[in-house]
């Protein structure tokens, strides 16, 4: 008897991705909610449940899994839908832990060396000053946010001030959300006490940014794969994630992995995907924990279906069910190496063209493996975009194979020619 299994929303790139898994004809996959409704604008989580609530109660057969791979609020609404219908989750609580940037700290320094000097800022103070031991430079970033939204680097008080004015603005949209969600927790005192609005300040942390990704279930927790996050020079944007690493040496990965399980235990994390940032230094040596998101990252999914011939979203899926997650054959897939690469604009401006369905089909005709999404349409100002983060704007999503690391970089480029954006420039914009 086929599964029935709600994805909370579902999107036609990873249905088909989902669609791809090796046994996906014994599920029905079910959008639960749209993306834009669970990810655009200023959303109500009380609301999205209640609407969640009315699709599933009336749903006339068995509903076997419940879950979910977008940020916030959709990482907070899996344990809290699958609660109420008595299926496989990690708790909200646990979530919570790991995502509440402060909390997850306080949790993060008991177990282990690598997290870096944190503190909290009211970005309401009109004398602002970083907290101690903290120095320049450091991030400012609201508790809970996605994509690097509400991030900013500081250098000086100056920039710490301005960069505050904007997160009051910025912090509302997912701030005041995420204080619904804390309301049905039972908070320890020193986390009750903070607004979901608040802001934490970090030591700003240098070398290559890498993301480990895993699972716990049964007290038992698995690193899957560890992937590079690859950044435009002299920019905190993301150019690509490429998969497997080769920027970190095994034993920094070992490293890693090690780090993640204590961390990963100590936050009560189990029944979950995960996934671990980290920053490791070369010269150094030294690594930090970046931050810990308790769900896989859609974006790698392709990745590793094109390098090991198993999306990643075989672990969620697994687990909601309640079973054993399957094993990963490492290199299984049809490329060696894979990358998701993010072309960008750092200005503002209005869209005049966009690739056209026939320049894509030819390029993929010309690149087999790869897949381009184009994120703008013909006559959208860039910025009134759902932001990728606070420094650019994000025109296409563009995955591509290869037989090496040269080889994966010459297919991008020949993308990048042949995917013409004609954008009007806006003066003063970003």
């Amino acid at each position: 008897m086929r599964r029935n299994i709600f994805v909370l929303g579902l999107d036609d790139t990873n249905r088909a991705t989902l669609g791809r898994l090796a046994d996906a004809d014994q599920y029905d996959f079910h959008q639960l909610l749209g993306r834009d409704e669970l990810q655009t604008g200023t959303v109500s989580v009380p609301h999205l449940l209640e609407r969640a609530h009315a699709v599933l109660d009336a749903f006339p057969g068995s509903i076997d899994a419940i879950v979910g791979y977008w940020d916030f609020p959709v990482s907070m609404m899996v344990p809290i839908l699958c609660d109420r219908y008595g299926l496989c989750s990690a708790s909200l609580t646990a979530v919570v832990k790991c995502e509440h940037k402060y909390w997850s700290r306080l949790q993060q320094q008991q177990v282990i060396e690598e997290c870096p000097a944190f503190g909290l800022i009211d970005p309401h103070d009109p004398q602002p000053r970083l907290p101690v031991p903290l120095g320049y430079p450091v991030w400012i970033k609201p508790i809970k946010s996605t994509a690097s939204q509400g991030a900013h680097f500081v250098e000086n008080d100056e920039q710490l001030r301005n960069a505050l004015a904007q997160v009051r603005v910025e912090v509302e949209r997912i701030g005041g959300p995420f204080n619904a969600v804390l309301e049905l927790l039972d908070l320890p005192p020193d986390i009750a006490g903070i607004d979901g609005r608040a802001c934490i300040v970090e030591e700003a942390l240098t070398g290559q940014q890498v993301t480990v990704e895993g699972y716990s279930r049964g007290g038992h927790v698995d690193i899957y794969g560890v992937v590079d996050s690859v950044s435009y020079p002299d920019t905190p944007s993301f150019l690509r994630y490429e998969y497997p690493s080769s920027r970190v040496p095994a034993h920094v990965q070992e490293r890693m992995s090690e780090i993640s399980r204590r961390v990963i235990v100590a936050l009560g994390l189990t029944n979950s995907t995960f996934n671990i940032e980290y920053f490791w230094d070369p010269d150094s040596d030294r690594l930090r924990l970046l931050e810990v998101n308790a769900r896989h990252s859609q974006s790698h999914a392709r990745l590793f279906e094109m390098v090991d011939g198993v999306s990643n979203h075989a672990f969620m899926i697994d687990l909601g069910l309640n079973r054993e997650p399957r094993r990963l054959v490492p290199g299984a897939g049809p490329f060696p190496i894979a990358a998701k690469w993010f072309l960008r604009r750092f200005s503002d401006g209005v869209v005049r063209r966009v690739p056209t369905a026939q320049e894509i089909s030819a390029l993929v005709a010309r690149l087999p493996g790869t897949t381009v999404e184009v994120l703008f349409s013909v006559g959208d100002r860039l910025s009134n975009g759902e932001g990728e983060d606070s420094f650019s704007f994000v025109l296409a999503e563009i995955v591509t194979g290869g037989r090496d690391q040269q080889d994966l970089l010459d297919r991008y480029d020949k993308c990048v020619r042949s995917l013409p954006f004609e954008i009007d420039d806006i003066p003063g914009g970003l």
